[in-house]
């Protein structure tokens, strides 16, 4: 039984290092060169850092969710706005051209900004302050908050004398 236990344990690693070295890279491809967008996710009118690593000239790069530029070679990464009218959702693939060879990277727009590309102007200020004042006094109104008053500071002390002879009795 003590056998058994060892021999799953030595088998258990080799099994999982040679699962490791036969699985494909996710940049392992003919071109050498690493495109990247981050984040993958951007609301509309968001900025995205556009890099490209290990090309040995410049990188072209094209997408419709903002304007189409060329990375130098020394440069690594740019900062790019997204376009305010990129639509919710939509998912654009970055293209990359390297020495000839192209890559894509996908680009998510995300939900949640406001359907207008930008936010509406307020016509005129806030009134503020004036609370409920702006109207004026209106005489049945404070009449009919002095009643209400009334009203209840009288039913008020008829059930505390009410209590108060019950008592006694």
């Amino acid at each position: 039984m003590h056998a058994i236990r060892a021999a799953s344990a030595a088998v258990l690693p080799l099994t999982a290092l040679g699962l490791t070295l036969t699985a494909p890279s996710a940049h392992a491809e003919d071109s050498g060169f690493q495109p990247r967008v981050t984040p993958s996710t951007i609301a509309a009118g968001g900025q995205v850092s556009v890099s490209s690593s290990s090309c040995s000239g410049e990188t072209k790069v094209e997408a419709q969710t903002f304007d189409d530029f060329t990375l130098a070679k020394d440069e690594g990464s740019r900062s790019v706005p997204v376009h305010w009218e990129a639509k919710q959702g939509s998912v654009d693939y970055v293209t990359f051209t390297c020495n000839g060879q192209s890559q894509t990277v996908k680009l998510t727009v995300a939900g949640g900004r406001p359907e207008s590309a930008s936010p509406s102007p307020v016509p005129q200020g806030v009134k503020a302050g004036v609370g409920g004042s702006a109207g004026g006094l209106d005489v049945q109104e404070i009449a009919l908050g002095g009643a209400l008053i009334a009203g209840a500071l009288g039913a008020a002390y008829y059930v505390t004398r009410r209590r108060t002879s019950d008592k006694g009795a």
